[in-house]
């Protein structure tokens, strides 16, 4: 581990200080404000309940050293924490504790400690195995009744797991910040590619309109077709930018609801029309039943984005003369716009991916289904944003049934 720069304790962690160490014996008058039914101790009580004391703590390592840094007393804290026996450490200077990359600090902290009577930090220090942990250190100058210094009184706890955690902490919020920034660069180059992209897509879809009406001379069947395909073409593109976009919009939290009273009905025949001539290039029959005077609480442009975005994977996969059916339903507080077709189903262990960005199941290099397949992921994201749901059930050869959620409108637009 490399080593953290000196640093006051976050939450000054210590014991008072010297207790096991050299300093002058306490006097009888330490104890006499204790009360009338206390027996007061003599000195050499008083010496041995402060030794059992400091002997006694665990979660401290509390030891004394003397005026050149070498340790003089051991007790079970600091035997626990750092390892060495009592007769393993006394005599020894206390630097043997300190990483070497830190042996300077023992004289400079020793030198701090006389000069202001005390010195405190974090950092790492060393166990008798090698291993290192993270200690709070206080360290106390004793002096005598004429002031001369006689020593010095070392407390340490060990911090090692706070230390983890705080660390833990910075690295998620590092992880955090970075993922924030990354959203945010990518937001922005989508948004210039979308630019960028769409503008000779635009040109190219108008220059394809003029030529098929005729504005720059008669059109050959055969020309109709090819422009007919580079319309075609744009149009697939263009979707595919879109979605890129959209979904891009939806990871960063920038896409904004307008919750408002949506008829499903409205909603049907707003999207219907831009599905029927596919349907009808494949003769599937398209029929609309139930409850068509329910009302969504929901975003009305976004409902109708999914309706499109289901309707056309119901059309992509169902075979020609297949059948698709919107229904619409109320609940209580809930209402259902469900999308079934005659398609070709999905395995039930792809139905959990479906949701997922990037996945179209089926999918090959020689299938002729083409997309994206962030469809259904968007569709997905837009249906929570709006307190929805979107479900699905399906098995392969018997086609799928897509269930779109939704609170019920209960007269308050937000």
């Amino acid at each position: 581990m490399n080593d953290a720069p000196l640093e006051p304790p976050a939450n000054g962690d210590s014991e008072p200080s010297g207790s096991n160490s050299v300093a002058p014996e306490p006097q009888p008058a330490a104890v006499a404000s204790a009360t009338p039914e206390t027996t007061l101790l003599r000195p050499e009580q008083t010496r041995g309940l402060y030794r059992l004391l400091v002997d006694s703590v665990r979660d401290y390592a509390i030891f004394a050293l003397d005026a050149t840094g070498h340790v003089l007393s051991w007790n079970a804290g600091a035997e626990r924490f750092k390892g060495y026996k009592a007769h393993e450490i006394i005599g020894k200077h206390f630097s043997i504790f300190y990483p070497e990359e830190d042996k300077w600090k023992p004289p400079l902290e020793l030198r701090i400690a006389t000069e202001t009577g005390r010195f405190e930090e974090e950092g790492w220090r060393l166990r008798k195995d090698g291993s290192r942990f993270w200690a709070s250190v206080v360290i106390t100058a004793l002096r005598n009744q004429s002031g001369e210094l006689v020593g010095f009184a070392k407390v340490t706890r060990d911090l090692t797991e706070r230390r983890i955690a705080e660390q833990q902490r910075l690295e998620d919020a590092r992880r955090v910040a970075i993922s924030e920034e990354a959203n945010r660069a990518k937001a922005s180059f989508l948004a210039a590619m979308s630019h960028e992209l769409r503008t000779p897509l635009n040109a190219i879809a108008g220059y394809a309109d003029l030529l098929l009406s005729g504005v720059g001379g008669d059109v050959s069947e055969q020309h109709r077709e090819y422009l007919e395909r580079i319309r075609s073409s744009q149009q697939h593109l263009l979707a595919i930018i879109n979605d890129i976009l959209n979904f891009s919009r939806l990871e960063a939290g920038q896409l904004e609801y307008r919750v408002e009273e949506v008829p499903l009905r409205a909603v049907i025949d707003a999207v219907s029309p831009m599905i029927h001539p596919q349907a009808q290039a494949k003769s599937i029959q398209l029929e609309t039943t139930g409850n068509l005077d329910a009302v969504a609480s929901a975003d009305r442009s976004k409902v109708e984005q999914i309706l499109l975005n289901l309707l056309s994977n119901a059309v992509k996969f169902t075979s020609a003369g297949g059948r698709i059916d919107v229904e619409c339903s109320a609940h209580d507080d809930r209402v259902q716009l469900t999308v079934t077709d005659t398609g070709v189903g999905i395995a039930p262990e792809d139905l959990a991916a479906i949701f997922q960005p990037f996945v179209q199941v089926g999918r090959s290099l020689t299938s002729p289904h083409e997309g994206t397949g962030l469809g259904l992921a968007i569709s997905s994201d837009l249906a929570h944003g709006m307190a929805g749901e979107l479900a699905v059930s399906s098995s392969l050869g018997n086609g799928s049934t897509f269930t779109l959620s939704l609170p019920a409108w209960k007269g308050t637009a937000r």
